[in-house]
Order: structure tokens, then sequence, then C-alpha cells
């Protein structure tokens, strides 16, 4: 595992909504750059394996959606959660789940996964590469501070959720207040 101390620049193909369109399917695809998202921002971003899985569905976001205004309170723009899934599957999953406030960033080739070092095989699992658990406060594109799981390796038999959950990320929010 690479440590970095900038956010990889990349391109995120993102899928966004334009009444213009019209239809069943009012929406264009639209390209966003990592200076975009992290630039002139405090963000607090947190990487899982994928959308409709159950840890992630039962606790990772639900969590930081139910917290997003006390981060907002904390200083931080914006919570996004990325993972190595494509758009159309981050939004449906999105829906499913209610998530209002926290932005569903589609890394649907790996790219910002791989290049933040965070790439893993989970074809144990039949899920083919994917993110590991990992949290991170990003101010202007650098990372402040980054909350990685235990045990890191390609096909591992578990999935660590235990620093990558937004409880821990509220508390180190709180320690830093400013």
């Amino acid at each position: 595992m690479a440590v970095i101390e900038k956010v990889p620049n990349v391109v995120f193909k993102t899928r966004v909504r334009d009444e213009s369109i019209g239809g069943p399917n009012p929406f264009r695809w639209q390209d966003r750059t990592t200076a975009e998202i992290f630039g002139g921002k405090r963000v607090v971003v947190f990487s899982l394996p994928g959308a409709f899985t159950p840890t992630c569905s039962t606790s990772h976001l639900p969590r930081y959606e139910e917290l997003y205004n006390e981060f907002k309170a904390l200083g931080v723009d914006e919570v996004i959660c990325v993972s190595v899934n494509d758009a159309f599957v981050m939004f449906q999953w999105g829906k499913q789940q209610g998530a209002k406030n926290v932005f569903l960033l589609p890394d649907g080739n790996g790219e910002f996964t791989r290049k933040m070092g965070m790439l893993v095989d989970k074809s144990n699992l039949g899920f083919g590469l994917r993110s590991w658990r990992y949290s991170m406060v990003v101010d202007d594109g650098k990372i402040e501070k980054i909350f990685i799981e235990p045990g890191y390796e390609d096909n591992c038999p578990t999935d660590p959720f235990e620093v990558s959950d937004a409880d821990t990320m509220l508390k180190y929010l709180q320690s830093v207040k400013k």
C-alpha cells in the first residue's frame, strides 16, 4: 500500500439529472475531475467494496448519512462515498438507501482507487477488483488524515470495518476542530 499526500488526478464518469432531456431517463454523462471535486474544499471521503453489499448498506453509508449535519458543523463541505461501481449502480443504490446528503461517486474503472493504492482483488467473492475500506479527510486536494482498515490484502477472507466508520471520523474531526 502506497502512502500518498494528495488525492490522485482522475476523471470520474458521472451521470447528472438534466430535465431538458425529458423521458424516463433524464440524465446525461458528465466528467468530473479530482480538481473540481476536491479543490478549495474540505471533504470527508469513505470508500467501500461495493454498493448493495451488506456492511456497506446496513452500516457504512447509513451512518455517514446520519451524521452528515455534524460533519458540516465541523467545517466539512461535502461527504463523498467512493466505490468501484458504475454510475448506474451507484444511482440505484443511493435511491434504495434514501441517500440525500452523501454524494455517491462512481469509480467505475477503479482508476482513483488504484492510484490511491487501495485496489484489491476480491475474486474469492466473485467481485473482481474493488476498493479496500478506508476513510479520509481531504483539504483542498491534500490528504489531511486517512483511516485504513487493517489486514489489507487480495482475496481477504474477512471484511474489516473498524476504523473507516463515521463515528471514528466524527471523533477525529471533533479532536481537530478549528
